[in-house]
């Protein structure tokens, strides 16, 4: 009874199950390596990049969402683009995922951030330099604010 117990209380708990894409999973961290602030986090995170709601309020299902823009973005790099695209925009999706996902008072990055860079790597004639400038502005949005000079 005693060992079944420890084993019990030694099993790791699986706090979520990958929902990243396959192909991105070999370059970014499993979400159940990241930290969230709260579950509300995590669910918020697996609506970016599956459009599954999973019982979020004010939250709609569907596109756009993270996986389904990886794929729009391969397909337009090409195939001699795949090898750098890939990873880039895997980690893009990391970096932009968990902020945005977030509570709202505390979020660096808003939804009408989403949206612009939407619109942004849908713009770009070149994949890589899209994803590029997104990249640029979500670090620029996810950086710590400057602390502030004495007078």
């Amino acid at each position: 009874m005693v060992a079944a117990v420890a084993l019990l209380t030694a099993a790791p708990v699986a706090r979520a199950s990958e929902f990243v894409r396959l192909d991105c999973r070999a370059v970014v961290k499993p979400t159940d390596a990241l930290r969230f602030d709260t579950d509300e986090h995590l669910r918020w995170y697996k609506r970016f990049w599956t459009g599954a709601c999973d019982n979020l309020t004010f939250c709609f299902p569907g596109s756009p969402n993270w996986n389904d823009l990886v794929g729009k973005l391969l397909i337009k790099g090409g195939p001699s683009e795949q090898p750098v695209l890939l990873p880039k925009v895997c980690r893009l999706g990391q970096l932009i995922g968990l902020e945005w996902a977030k509570d709202k008072d505390v979020q660096k990055i808003t939804t009408k951030d989403l949206k612009q860079f939407n619109a942004m790597l849908e713009a770009a004639g070149d994949p890589l330099k899209g994803v590029d400038t997104v990249e640029a502005r979500a670090r620029a949005l996810a950086a710590p604010p400057m602390p502030k000079k004495p007078r």
